[in-house]
């Protein structure tokens, strides 16, 4: 048998995948730029092809070279899973995992699930993340994460989901501004600018649009903010409305405003709250125990 690529020079082609530089690259692995050079090197040699297009000034990966990344992505995060059940003895719920979440729903499900991963499960490290879903699905195909819980629908790129949950959504005024609107709201009632959301990169903007059967782009103000307690504020001082989270509005976040929660237009708005995962991963088990733990957190709990 012919000898078979080292997990180190799989390391090294993906560290130069990211960084794109062959300088940060070899610090992201703590050695020298000669050494990571010779190890890609010595892996075109084993792999018997050309994974990256070099010059004395820039280099280019290959087609090839993009798709041996990939599988090798895959090798390293299977064997950093194998590491992992082998130190938790093969039990399931014991040992490191890499949870990331997104900022509207991270606030107001960490606290409880970590006191009932503790109390039920004090061998499992739970580690969090809080990012946007673009940057969080990143790190779940680069190995850099486990699991995600994510606001669906999303194009999750061909990983797997399970539904845990739905959390509806309210419109939010100043009580002397939601006593003139009614239920379920009239946005016609509305001044043009008026309704505040969070910046594009957050999807319960598009989620709440899109539930809430916001059409009448004018009604939307040009300000957007970077968190719910920002658009909280905006609300609290009577500038306009905004769209909330059954979840958020749940952990207190509208305690001590005058805001008042509003049914939308619309039957039933509302966002669904799914785990996400590679459908390569071994550690269904594991995942699926946390799912069990999550969804009696939301609002509406769905899972099966």
């Amino acid at each position: 048998m012919s000898k078979l690529p080292s997990l180190k020079n799989l390391n090294y082609l993906i560290a130069l995948h990211q960084q794109q530089n062959f300088n940060r690259a070899a610090a992201a692995c703590n050695v020298s730029q000669s050494t990571l050079s010779s190890g890609i090197q010595n892996l075109e040699e084993q792999l018997g092809c050309q994974l990256i297009e070099r010059d004395h000034k820039s280099f280019l990966f290959t087609a090839l070279g993009e798709e041996v990344v990939e599988q090798a992505r895959k090798i390293i995060t299977s064997t950093e899973e194998l590491m992992h059940y082998a130190k938790g003895h093969g039990n399931i719920m014991e040992g490191p995992v890499r949870l990331g979440i997104i900022p509207t729903i991270a606030p107001f499900v960490v606290a409880e699930l970590s006191r009932r991963v503790q109390a039920n499960f004090a061998k499992l490290d739970l580690q969090i993340s809080e990012d946007t879903t673009a940057n969080l699905l990143s790190a779940l195909r680069d190995g850099e994460l486990d699991i995600l819980l994510l606001a669906l629908p999303m194009d999750i790129h061909g990983n797997q989901k399970w539904l845990l949950g739905r959390d509806p959504f309210k419109l939010v005024a100043h009580k002397e501004i939601a006593d003139q609107l009614g239920e379920p709201v009239d946005y016609d009632k509305l001044p043009d600018g008026s309704i505040f959301l969070l910046e594009k990169e957050h999807c319960l903007t598009g989620h709440a649009v899109a539930a809430c059967q916001l059409t009448d782009t004018v009604k939307v103000n040009p300000f957007t903010a970077t968190s719910l307690h920002s658009l909280v504020q905006m609300a609290d001082a009577k500038k306009g409305a905004t769209f909330m989270s059954q979840m958020a509005i749940d952990r207190g976040i509208l305690d001590n405003t005058d805001l008042k929660p509003l049914k939308p237009a619309g039957q039933e708005a509302f966002r669904d709250i799914g785990m996400v995962y590679r459908p390569t991963t071994s550690r269904r088990q594991t995942f699926r125990k946390l799912a069990e733990l999550i969804a009696p957190l939301l609002p509406v709990s769905t899972l099966n």
